[in-house]
C-alpha cells in the first residue's frame, strides 16, 4: 500500500483529499502546519507528498525546499495560485508537480498514481544499476526484448525497428564482420525500403545512440569497403 503525505491547513479540504485517497487504496497522513509537515515527512516516509502553498507557519514553497534537501520523494503542489510564475516557482523548489484549486478529484488521483509510478520505476533502475556495478557484472549494452530497445550503461534508450533487430544481430556475433548485404537481408521483412545506405544511416543512428563520441566509434566498427562489427569491449 503506497503512502501519501497531505500537508494542507484547511481541514475540510485535507479531510476530502484523504478519504478519497483512502478509498483510492492509499494509507494517508495528514499535516496542517509546514513544521509539522516537515517531521511526518521524515517520520512517515510517505510515496508521495500533496502540499498547499499557503500555510500558517512556513511558506509552502519554503517546506518543499526543506523536504528536497534530504528526500527525493515526488510532491504534488496544490494551491489556489494559477499564475506562470507560481507553477514555475514551485518547479524550481524541488516540486514535480502543480494542480490548481479547484480541481477534479478522478485528475489528482491520475497525476498521483503517474507520479509514485514515474519514482519507483526511476528508483528501481538506479537500485539494478548500482546492483549490477557492486557485482561486477555492469556491460555497456544490453536488449530489453520485452521493451524492444536499448539498455546502454544502465540507461534505457528508445530504438527504431529496424535499429533493434541490427543491434541484437551485432551483439550476439561480437567481433564478426557483417557485409552491408547480410544486415540488409536481417531487416529486409521489417524495412521494405531499405538499402546500403539505409543501413548506413542506421548505424549512424545507433552510434549516437551508444557511444560516448558517435565520432569515434569504439563499439560499431567500421570494417572498410565490406561493413560493420560489433566489440563488446571497447579498446583502452
Amino acid at each position: 500500500m503506497y503512502k501519501v503525505l497531505v500537508i494542507e491547513d484547511d481541514v475540510m479540504m485535507s479531510n476530502m483529499l484523504s478519504m478519497y485517497l483512502f478509498e483510492e487504496g492509499y494509507r494517508v497522513e495528514q499535516a496542517e502546519r509546514g513544521e509539522d509537515g516537515l517531521q511526518k515527512a521524515a517520520d512517515f516516509a510517505p510515496d508521495l507528498i500533496l502540499l498547499d502553498l499557503m500555510l500558517p507557519d512556513l511558506d509552502g514553497m519554503e517546506v518543499c525546499k526543506q523536504i528536497r534537501e534530504s528526500s527525493n520523494v515526488p510532491i504534488m503542489i496544490l494551491s489556489m495560485k494559477s499564475e506562470v510564475s507560481e507553477r514555475v516557482q514551485a518547479l524550481k523548489a524541488g516540486a514535480d508537480d502543480y494542480l490548481c484549486k479547484p480541481f477534479s478529484m478522478h485528475e489528482l488521483t491520475a497525476r498521483v498514481e503517474a507520479l509514485i509510478r514515474r519514482s519507483h520505476t526511476v528508483q528501481a533502475e538506479m537500485n539494478e544499476k548500482k546492483e549490477a556495478s557492486d557485482t561486477g557484472q555492469s556491460e555497456l549494452i544490453q536488449l530489453d526484448a520485452d521493451r524492444r530497445l536499448l539498455i546502454v550503461r544502465g540507461q534505457r534508450v528508445e530504438t527504431t525497428f529496424s535499429e533493434y533487430e541490427l543491434m541484437k544481430l551485432l551483439m550476439a556475433h561480437p567481433g564478426k564482420v557483417f557485409s552491408r548485404e547480410e544486415l540488409i537481408n536481417a531487416i529486409r521483412g521489417f524495412d521494405s525500403f531499405v538499402t546500403d545506405r539505409a543501413i548506413d544511416v542506421h548505424i549512424v543512428n545507433l552510434r549516437k545512440k551508444i557511444e560516448l563520441n558517435p565520432k569515434e566509434p569504439r563499439l560499431i566498427k567500421t570494417v572498410w569497403g565490406f561493413g560493420y562489427k560489433y566489440v563488446a569491449e571497447p579498446a583502452m
